[in-house]
């Protein structure tokens, strides 16, 4: 074990180009096949790397059992290769926040004129007047309505920066959390393990499934009726079948959306095809006017624009739809317009009419003040002196005091922070919310009318009902009920065979944990229910998978929409090939001709025993 830690910490610091020759390939040769694809990059791959099972031994993985869990050849492959994350550009310096905070253009006015206000009561002309000889033994304290102006900007400028540095430190904390929450199938030692995406390195053998996001660019190794939904790159609505030999390549940000399989990691992180995507339009972003733009996990591009319609109150959101992106990229109706709920809308309006108003009195009174100081100046035969140009200074400071704080800026905020109180607390009665203004929109209802349908569950399924032996059973998810349910020998081992071999290899049961008592569903939740079943009946999947790997599969039909089933084709150990099919009971019924007895054994099934059983 000592030996194993020392060539560890060795490894770890070497260099990427050093690590790299412990490898057939290089990391550009990687990233070069990655951009090739197509029919030029499958010829590349099986003329230059000796095809799937030559870039396996490149890569010195077992394409079956995959990599080790030795943390040297772990950290080996990270240096040579990288790690599966994308660096994220660091936060910003409270420093900087405060810069942010001071761009704020009524700041700025206040900050000015706090500055004119504090240089004006310190500094007098040399000239005297007749007042100031009277008075000039009196203290000084005309500074102090400058000063207190500038201390408050100050103290409203680091609150906001507080404020925005808290909730960076607090979104990079969360990320970071589901980051690490995020896990994948991989193969190890032979053994499916579930761990981090940032764990994941070239040359690991990941387990793919329908509805499974690929975090890596790979390579199919081994395929079941493979389709993946690669629009989220391409803009392509159409699914792409994979198969090892024809268009094996898989990217990164791709949904698998029917089949199974297995790929070999090739690239990762911001070596991966979304990863270098990424990257560029980090630096396109920095280097150009200093927009930021924000990309979701499909990469949709939200341009958020402020307008404002004739009476200057509505807000809108314009976000691309990346499905008619490629055939309209020149036509301006593919923009989704998000309007602003009824109250925001109507806040708006409120807030732009008090503006105008504030703005109104705001003049009103500095006219005033005004003509009531040329009245005094020439009416009653005064000079005009240094005097009155503090006063007309003190007369502008008034006006922007009013249209500060009479302009409603903090309203919206006010409502927003309202309805999230309100969110946390239905959130309490476990009710989660999608939009913030439905708490908003509830406030109008006066009645709700509901069904079954959209019931909140633990999202896990459960055998509740079977038909087998000529037989109903109901209830049999409870213990004393199952105990009661004879079926015979046969018939079991047929059930139990046909359940582990006809789902998916990636759904599977985890035993719980010590403060769980029900056993942990991985993969697809209905075949986790029907293994569920499987050990209701005393049968051992993991054996049965164990005997009849994926690979020895003659043929895999995957379920759809259209087919409403799915079948495995397999060869048994006496030479005989066997279909298990599952799915919907009318569609299976209508392909039966014969059906097992309470017996076991085999009867004929006619046009009215399917009707009769369909009623039941």
């Amino acid at each position: 074990m000592a030996k194993k830690k020392k060539s560890t910490a060795v490894y770890y610091h070497v260099s990427a180009d050093e690590a790299g020759r412990e490898f057939g390939i290089s990391l550009l040769q990687l990233k070069t096949l990655m951009e090739t694809r197509g029919q030029e990059g499958i010829r590349e791959l099986n003329e230059t790397y000796g095809g799937i099972d030559g870039l396996g031994q490149r890569l010195k993985t077992n394409l079956i059992t995959g990599l080790s869990n030795d943390e040297t050849d772990l950290a080996i492959r990270i240096t040579a290769f990288g790690r599966n994350e994308i660096p994220r550009k660091s936060p910003k310096t409270f420093l900087r926040l405060v810069f942010d905070a001071l761009k704020d253009r009524t700041l700025v006015i206040l900050i000015i004129l706090g500055i004119i206000s504090l240089t004006s009561s310190i500094y007098h002309p040399s000239k005297k007047t007749y007042e100031t000889k009277i008075k000039q033994k009196r203290i000084n304290v005309e500074w102090i309505e400058g000063a207190i102006i500038i201390v408050a900007v100050l103290i409203v400028v680091l609150v906001i920066a507080f404020n925005n540095w808290l909730r960076e430190r607090q979104f990079y904390d969360s990320q970071s959390k589901i980051e690490l929450d995020q896990k994948f199938n991989v193969i190890r030692d032979n053994i499916i393990q579930q761990i981090p995406i940032k764990d994941i390195v070239v040359g690991d053998i990941c387990q793919i499934k329908s509805g499974d996001l690929l975090p890596v660019d790979g390579i199919v190794v081994q395929s079941n009726e493979l389709k993946v939904d690669e629009s989220s790159l391409t803009g392509e609505t159409d699914l792409i079948r994979k198969h090892e030999s024809r268009d094996p390549f898989l990217l990164t940000g791709t949904q698998i959306m029917e089949g199974s399989g297995s790929m070999l990691v090739l690239a990762v992180g911001e070596h991966s095809q979304t990863g270098m995507i990424f990257k560029l339009l980090g630096t396109t972003t920095e280097e150009s006017s200093g927009k930021n733009m924000n990309f979701e996990n499909k990469n949709q591009i939200h341009l958020c624009h402020e307008l404002h319609n004739h009476d200057g109150t509505e807000l809108q959101e314009f976000i691309s739809d990346n499905t008619n992106q490629v055939n309209n990229e020149n036509n301006l109706d593919h923009f989704k317009v998000l309007e602003h709920s009824i109250l925001q809308a109507k806040l708006r309006k409120l807030a732009c009419q008090i503006k105008y108003a504030g703005i109104a009195i705001a003049i009103l009174t500095i006219f005033v003040l005004l003509v009531r100081s040329l009245i005094e100046i020439f009416a009653q035969g005064h000079e005009w002196s240094y005097k009155y140009w503090s006063g007309v200074l003190r007369y502008v400071i008034t006006f922007i005091i009013i249209y500060v704080f009479v302009v409603p800026k903090c309203l919206l905020l006010i409502v927003t922070q309202s309805l999230e109180y309100a969110v946390k607390k239905i959130m309490k009665d476990n009710i989660i919310l999608r939009h913030l203004d439905a708490c908003e929109t509830m406030g109008y209802v006066t009645s709700i009318c509901c069904d079954k349908t959209g019931v909140l569950t633990t999202n896990r399924m459960t055998v509740v009902q079977v038909y087998v032996g000529e037989k109903h059973w109901k209830n049999v998810a409870n213990s004393v009920k199952t105990e009661k349910m004879t079926i015979p020998v046969n018939t079991k081992e047929i059930i139990v065979e046909g359940i582990s071999v006809n789902t998916s290899y990636s759904s599977k049961l985890l035993l719980p944990s010590e403060k769980e008592i029900l056993s942990k569903h991985i993969g697809n939740k209905t075949e986790c229910g029907l293994l569920d079943f499987v050990s209701v009946l005393d049968g051992n999947y993991d054996e049965i998978r164990t005997y009849y790997p994926e690979d020895r599969f003659i043929h895999i039909y995957p379920f759809n929409s259209i087919r409403k089933n799915m079948s495995t084709i397999i060869r048994r150990s006496n030479s005989t090939i066997r279909m298990y099919t599952k799915g919907a009971s009318e569609i299976v019924l209508k392909k039966c001709k014969t059906i097992l007895n309470q017996n076991g054994d085999i009867v004929p099934f006619s046009s009215v025993d399917y009707d009769r059983r369909i009623i039941v």
